[in-house]
Protein backbone atom coordinates (compact mmCIF):
# COMPACT_ATOMS: atom_id res chain seq x y z
CA UNK A 1 0.00 0.00 0.00
CA UNK A 2 1.20 3.54 -0.65
CA UNK A 3 0.94 6.31 1.13
CA UNK A 4 -0.29 9.46 -0.31
CA UNK A 5 2.13 12.37 -0.86
CA UNK A 6 1.31 15.98 -0.05
CA UNK A 7 0.73 16.79 -3.34
CA UNK A 8 -1.92 13.66 -4.70
CA UNK A 9 -3.36 14.33 -1.16
CA UNK A 10 -3.99 18.02 -2.45
CA UNK A 11 -5.35 16.82 -5.98
CA UNK A 12 -7.59 14.42 -4.43
CA UNK A 13 -8.71 16.76 -2.15
CA UNK A 14 -9.75 19.52 -4.69
CA UNK A 15 -11.37 16.82 -7.18
CA UNK A 16 -13.65 14.93 -4.62
CA UNK A 17 -14.72 17.98 -3.82
CA UNK A 18 -15.33 19.49 -6.96
CA UNK A 19 -16.82 16.07 -7.71
CA UNK A 20 -19.32 16.04 -4.49
CA UNK A 21 -20.98 19.57 -7.33
CA UNK A 22 -20.98 17.39 -10.06
CA UNK A 23 -22.86 14.31 -8.35
CA UNK A 24 -25.59 17.03 -7.68
CA UNK A 25 -25.63 18.93 -10.51
CA UNK A 26 -25.85 15.64 -12.38
CA UNK A 27 -29.26 14.81 -10.46
CA UNK A 28 -30.25 18.04 -12.04
CA UNK A 29 -29.66 17.31 -15.28
CA UNK A 30 -31.82 13.91 -15.48
CA UNK A 31 -34.49 16.37 -14.58
CA UNK A 32 -34.01 18.75 -17.18
CA UNK A 33 -33.65 15.95 -19.91
CA UNK A 34 -37.61 16.22 -20.05
CA UNK A 35 -37.74 20.55 -20.14
CA UNK A 36 -38.00 22.50 -23.26
CA UNK A 37 -35.13 24.84 -22.62
CA UNK A 38 -32.71 21.89 -22.34
CA UNK A 39 -30.04 20.77 -19.83
CA UNK A 40 -27.12 22.41 -22.76
CA UNK A 41 -26.98 25.51 -20.49
CA UNK A 42 -26.86 24.19 -17.09
CA UNK A 43 -24.09 21.79 -17.53
CA UNK A 44 -21.79 24.13 -18.81
CA UNK A 45 -22.33 26.09 -15.81
CA UNK A 46 -21.59 23.02 -13.74
CA UNK A 47 -18.70 22.81 -16.13
CA UNK A 48 -17.17 26.27 -14.89
CA UNK A 49 -18.31 25.94 -10.81
CA UNK A 50 -16.34 22.59 -10.73
CA UNK A 51 -13.11 24.53 -12.70
CA UNK A 52 -13.36 27.09 -10.20
CA UNK A 53 -13.62 25.02 -7.24
CA UNK A 54 -10.34 23.00 -8.49
CA UNK A 55 -8.80 26.00 -8.72
CA UNK A 56 -9.55 27.55 -5.75
CA UNK A 57 -8.38 24.33 -4.03
CA UNK A 58 -4.81 24.11 -5.98
CA UNK A 59 -3.98 28.08 -5.48
CA UNK A 60 -4.54 27.57 -1.82
CA UNK A 61 -2.79 25.02 -1.99
CA UNK A 62 0.03 26.00 -4.10
CA UNK A 63 -0.10 30.03 -4.77
CA UNK A 64 2.76 30.15 -7.10
CA UNK A 65 1.86 27.65 -9.50
CA UNK A 66 0.47 28.32 -13.30
CA UNK A 67 -2.44 26.40 -14.97
CA UNK A 68 -3.68 24.50 -17.65
CA UNK A 69 -7.88 25.12 -17.70
CA UNK A 70 -9.96 23.60 -20.20
CA UNK A 71 -12.84 26.70 -19.55
CA UNK A 72 -10.08 29.43 -18.47
CA UNK A 73 -7.12 29.32 -20.44
CA UNK A 74 -3.52 29.57 -19.78
CA UNK A 75 -2.90 31.58 -16.55
CA UNK A 76 1.00 31.66 -15.95
CA UNK A 77 2.87 31.27 -12.55
CA UNK A 78 6.32 30.89 -11.56
CA UNK A 79 8.04 30.42 -14.75
CA UNK A 80 10.48 28.02 -11.78
CA UNK A 81 7.52 26.38 -10.53
CA UNK A 82 5.21 23.34 -12.14
CA UNK A 83 1.90 23.97 -13.19
CA UNK A 84 -1.49 22.21 -12.98
CA UNK A 85 -3.53 20.71 -16.02
CA UNK A 86 -7.35 20.38 -15.23
CA UNK A 87 -10.13 19.10 -17.19
CA UNK A 88 -13.00 19.91 -14.38
CA UNK A 89 -15.61 17.48 -16.90
CA UNK A 90 -14.36 14.86 -19.39
CA UNK A 91 -17.22 13.59 -21.03
CA UNK A 92 -19.32 16.50 -21.31
CA UNK A 93 -21.84 14.41 -23.64
CA UNK A 94 -22.54 11.97 -21.33
CA UNK A 95 -23.01 14.11 -18.00
CA UNK A 96 -25.41 16.09 -20.54
CA UNK A 97 -27.44 12.86 -21.80
CA UNK A 98 -27.11 11.87 -17.89
CA UNK A 99 -25.24 9.11 -18.97
CA UNK A 100 -23.01 8.74 -15.61
CA UNK A 101 -19.62 7.99 -17.23
CA UNK A 102 -17.33 11.44 -16.58
CA UNK A 103 -14.49 12.24 -14.62
CA UNK A 104 -11.89 15.08 -13.32
CA UNK A 105 -8.98 15.35 -14.65
CA UNK A 106 -5.66 16.66 -12.73
CA UNK A 107 -1.73 16.51 -13.87
CA UNK A 108 0.78 18.41 -12.48
CA UNK A 109 3.68 19.17 -15.45
CA UNK A 110 7.36 20.02 -14.73
CA UNK A 111 8.86 22.87 -16.20
CA UNK A 112 12.23 22.00 -18.47
CA UNK A 113 15.67 22.56 -16.69
CA UNK A 114 16.08 25.35 -19.22
CA UNK A 115 12.72 27.01 -18.46
CA UNK A 116 11.81 27.11 -22.37
CA UNK A 117 8.67 25.32 -22.45
CA UNK A 118 7.04 22.44 -20.33
CA UNK A 119 8.46 18.56 -19.99
CA UNK A 120 7.27 15.54 -18.39
CA UNK A 121 3.91 15.05 -15.89
CA UNK A 122 5.33 14.02 -12.89
CA UNK A 123 2.03 13.18 -10.90
CA UNK A 124 -2.05 12.56 -11.68
CA UNK A 125 -5.05 12.36 -10.56
CA UNK A 126 -8.59 11.04 -12.37
CA UNK A 127 -11.26 10.90 -9.88
CA UNK A 128 -14.94 9.06 -11.01
CA UNK A 129 -17.02 10.63 -9.28
CA UNK A 130 -20.36 8.59 -9.70
CA UNK A 131 -18.61 5.36 -8.89
CA UNK A 132 -16.16 7.48 -6.32
CA UNK A 133 -13.30 6.23 -7.64
CA UNK A 134 -9.44 7.91 -7.48
CA UNK A 135 -6.80 7.25 -9.41
CA UNK A 136 -3.89 7.92 -9.01
CA UNK A 137 0.21 8.11 -10.14
CA UNK A 138 3.21 10.03 -9.00
CA UNK A 139 6.59 9.67 -11.05
CA UNK A 140 8.38 6.00 -9.77
CA UNK A 141 5.87 5.57 -7.80
CA UNK A 142 3.56 3.56 -9.69
CA UNK A 143 -0.38 3.61 -10.27
CA UNK A 144 -2.79 3.15 -7.93
CA UNK A 145 -6.67 2.71 -7.43
CA UNK A 146 -7.42 4.46 -3.97
CA UNK A 147 -5.00 1.92 -1.93
CA UNK A 148 -4.52 -0.89 -4.41
CA UNK A 149 -1.99 -1.09 -7.20
CA UNK A 150 -2.46 -0.90 -11.10
CA UNK A 151 -1.07 -2.82 -13.63
CA UNK A 152 -1.87 -2.81 -17.54
CA UNK A 153 -3.72 -5.98 -18.45
CA UNK A 154 -1.05 -8.76 -19.71
CA UNK A 155 -2.51 -9.71 -22.43
CA UNK A 156 -0.73 -10.94 -25.50
CA UNK A 157 -3.05 -11.79 -28.22
CA UNK A 158 -5.00 -9.02 -30.02
CA UNK A 159 -8.09 -11.56 -30.55
CA UNK A 160 -8.36 -11.75 -26.89
CA UNK A 161 -8.02 -7.81 -26.99
CA UNK A 162 -10.65 -5.14 -25.87
CA UNK A 163 -9.57 -1.63 -27.12
CA UNK A 164 -11.19 1.60 -26.12
CA UNK A 165 -11.31 4.48 -28.98
CA UNK A 166 -12.95 7.68 -29.62
CA UNK A 167 -14.74 8.55 -32.41
CA UNK A 168 -14.70 11.84 -34.54
CA UNK A 169 -17.65 14.06 -34.15
CA UNK A 170 -19.12 17.43 -35.49
CA UNK A 171 -16.16 18.18 -37.48
CA UNK A 172 -13.58 17.24 -35.17
CA UNK A 173 -11.04 14.72 -35.61
CA UNK A 174 -10.19 13.19 -39.20
CA UNK A 175 -13.00 10.55 -39.97
CA UNK A 176 -11.10 9.52 -43.15
CA UNK A 177 -7.96 8.45 -40.78
CA UNK A 178 -10.06 7.06 -37.87
CA UNK A 179 -11.71 4.77 -40.31
CA UNK A 180 -8.70 3.19 -41.94
CA UNK A 181 -7.54 2.84 -38.30
CA UNK A 182 -10.51 0.96 -37.34
CA UNK A 183 -10.91 -1.26 -40.55
CA UNK A 184 -7.54 -2.31 -39.84
CA UNK A 185 -7.97 -3.09 -35.67
CA UNK A 186 -11.23 -4.02 -35.84
CA UNK A 187 -10.65 -7.32 -37.55
CA UNK A 188 -8.06 -7.99 -35.80
CA UNK A 189 -9.61 -7.66 -31.78
CA UNK A 190 -11.85 -8.84 -29.47
CA UNK A 191 -13.92 -5.68 -28.93
CA UNK A 192 -13.74 -1.73 -29.63
CA UNK A 193 -15.76 0.24 -27.03
CA UNK A 194 -16.13 4.15 -27.53
CA UNK A 195 -17.38 5.42 -23.72
CA UNK A 196 -16.77 9.17 -24.22
CA UNK A 197 -14.30 10.37 -21.64
CA UNK A 198 -10.57 9.73 -23.00
CA UNK A 199 -9.44 10.28 -19.28
CA UNK A 200 -10.95 7.29 -18.18
CA UNK A 201 -10.45 4.99 -20.89
CA UNK A 202 -6.66 5.69 -20.01
CA UNK A 203 -7.32 5.03 -16.71
CA UNK A 204 -9.28 1.95 -17.12
CA UNK A 205 -6.44 0.89 -19.42
CA UNK A 206 -3.78 1.36 -16.57
CA UNK A 207 -6.49 -0.44 -14.55
CA UNK A 208 -6.11 -3.53 -16.97
CA UNK A 209 -9.94 -3.40 -17.80
CA UNK A 210 -8.81 -2.27 -21.14
CA UNK A 211 -6.12 -3.63 -23.39
CA UNK A 212 -5.37 -0.76 -25.57
CA UNK A 213 -6.56 2.57 -26.61
CA UNK A 214 -6.46 4.75 -29.77
CA UNK A 215 -7.70 8.44 -30.80
CA UNK A 216 -6.64 11.56 -32.11
CA UNK A 217 -8.07 15.39 -31.69
CA UNK A 218 -7.19 15.73 -27.97
CA UNK A 219 -6.21 18.14 -25.58
CA UNK A 220 -3.45 18.34 -23.01
CA UNK A 221 -6.03 18.25 -20.03
CA UNK A 222 -7.85 15.01 -21.91
CA UNK A 223 -4.66 12.85 -21.60
CA UNK A 224 -1.61 14.57 -19.05
CA UNK A 225 -3.10 12.09 -15.53
CA UNK A 226 -3.87 9.25 -17.95
CA UNK A 227 -0.73 9.10 -19.92
CA UNK A 228 1.13 9.28 -16.55
CA UNK A 229 -1.16 6.52 -15.27
CA UNK A 230 -0.48 3.95 -18.22
CA UNK A 231 3.18 4.63 -17.93
CA UNK A 232 3.32 4.21 -13.95
CA UNK A 233 1.07 1.09 -14.66
CA UNK A 234 3.76 -0.65 -16.87
CA UNK A 235 2.09 0.53 -20.16
CA UNK A 236 3.67 2.35 -23.11
CA UNK A 237 2.18 5.83 -24.35
CA UNK A 238 3.30 6.78 -28.28
CA UNK A 239 2.13 8.52 -31.19
CA UNK A 240 1.06 6.98 -34.37
CA UNK A 241 4.93 6.63 -35.13
CA UNK A 242 5.81 5.28 -32.11
CA UNK A 243 7.38 8.34 -30.86
CA UNK A 244 6.76 9.03 -27.10
CA UNK A 245 6.32 12.64 -25.55
CA UNK A 246 5.37 13.48 -22.14
CA UNK A 247 1.53 14.14 -23.19
CA UNK A 248 -0.03 12.97 -26.21
CA UNK A 249 -2.94 14.43 -27.15
CA UNK A 250 -3.17 14.98 -30.94
CA UNK A 251 -2.32 11.20 -31.36
CA UNK A 252 -2.24 8.61 -28.77
CA UNK A 253 -1.42 4.93 -29.12
CA UNK A 254 -1.69 3.11 -25.49
CA UNK A 255 -1.60 -0.31 -24.60
CA UNK A 256 0.99 -2.77 -22.62
CA UNK A 257 4.28 -3.85 -24.51
CA UNK A 258 3.53 -6.25 -26.85
CA UNK A 259 -0.06 -5.40 -27.40
CA UNK A 260 1.36 -1.93 -28.51
CA UNK A 261 4.05 -2.92 -30.69
CA UNK A 262 1.02 -5.09 -32.52
CA UNK A 263 -1.47 -2.20 -32.88
CA UNK A 264 1.47 0.31 -33.73
CA UNK A 265 1.93 -2.29 -36.78
CA UNK A 266 -1.36 -2.12 -37.93
CA UNK A 267 -1.85 1.74 -37.08
CA UNK A 268 1.12 2.31 -39.22
CA UNK A 269 0.31 0.07 -41.96
CA UNK A 270 -3.23 1.27 -42.57
CA UNK A 271 -1.97 4.80 -42.70
CA UNK A 272 0.78 4.31 -45.67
Amino acid sequence: MAALSGIIRVMEKAARKAGGKLRRDFGEVEHLQVSRKGPADFVSKADQIAERTIYDELLHARPDWGFVLEEGGIIEGDKDKPRWIIDPLDGTSNFLHGIPHFAISIAVQEPKLDRSGWDEVTAGVIYQPITDETFWAEKTRGAWLHDGRLRVSARRQLSEALIATGIPFQGHGDLVEWSRIFGAIGPEVAGIRRYGAASLDLAWLAAGRFDGFWETGLNVWDTAAGCLLVREAGGFVSDFRGRSQPIHADQVLAANDVLHSRLHKLVANSLK
